[in-house]
């Protein structure tokens, strides 16, 4: 079942170095519906990927709440798939290994490992190299790996933060397109943080934009292309009328 969140007056504040406060996010007041896909934008070091760790559990607020379903966020939670820049595979497993980790330290014996696994192999293009080791695949693979390693968890939301940033931009769409049609098997929750204004209109239902820091949501777009979508999609009007209001409010921010 896709899961609900919602922050209300959220605000992160961190010690600086030299001595004070540096507040980083808020307050920011967002609610996040069942199944949606929403992406994140917004300059560097506005508070996106602390807005993540919170929804995650990973980061207490310092004022305000966050809210998943009706229970307040005060942990990490089994239901709630988190994926950052790096793939973070362990070179001495294969990929089949790498994936299925998350399942074998939860005790899934080895059989039922084995079938969750390539229940995602495919879709993910990596049934060729389920054998294979990370120094032997491509940029493209290892994070298709990584998010296999999400999905195997069958989680109810994603959490992605900037998940493509490191891949070349051919690699990165292909990746996106990959993570969309995984999306549409099972229509989680997504939010995801992306620096790319055309990787959050080709894949959201909806665009949030915050302020530099401290970040607040200074504007909130649906994205009306139905689905399935595919790379043509940039071409259409309605893509780039999107695309052109998202770019105007991150220069007003």
């Amino acid at each position: 079942m896709a899961l609900r969140f919602a922050v209300r007056d959220l605000t992160v504040v961190y010690p600086a170095s030299e001595g004070g406060d540096l507040p980083a996010l808020g307050p920011v007041t967002l609610d996040v519906e069942p199944g949606a896909f929403v992406c994140l934008v917004g300059p560097s070091g506005c508070g996106k990927s602390t807005l993540i760790r919170v929804l995650a559990g990973l980061q207490p607020p310092t004022a305000g709440s966050a809210w998943m379903q009706d229970k307040l966020i005060t942990g990490p939670s089994r239901r709630v798939g988190l994926m950052f820049q790096s793939p973070s595979l362990m070179p001495w497993r294969t990929v089949e290994g790498n994936i299925g980790l998350p399942l074998e330290l939860a005790g899934v014996s080895k059989p039922e490992r084995a079938q969750a696994v390539w229940n995602w192999l495919p879709a993910l293009g990596l049934a060729d190299f389920s054998q294979a080791y990370p120094d032997e695949l491509s940029g493209g693979m290892a994070q298709r790996a990584a998010l296999g390693r999400v999905l195997v968890q069958e989680p109810d939301a994603l959490l992605l933060d900037e998940p493509f940033a490191a891949l070349d931009a051919l690699t990165r769409e292909q990746v996106s397109l990959d993570l969309m049609r995984v999306w549409e098997r099972k229509r989680q929750t997504v939010i995801m943080v992306t620096h790319s204004i055309q990787e959050a209109v080709l894949l959201a239902d909806r665009i949030v934009v915050l302020s530099r820091r401290p970040g607040q949501v200074i504007a909130d777009f649906d994205v009306p292309l139905p689905r399935p979508r595919s790379l043509s999609d940039v071409y259409q009007d309605a893509f780039a009328a999107v695309a052109r209001a998202v770019r105007a409010a991150i220069d007003r921010a």
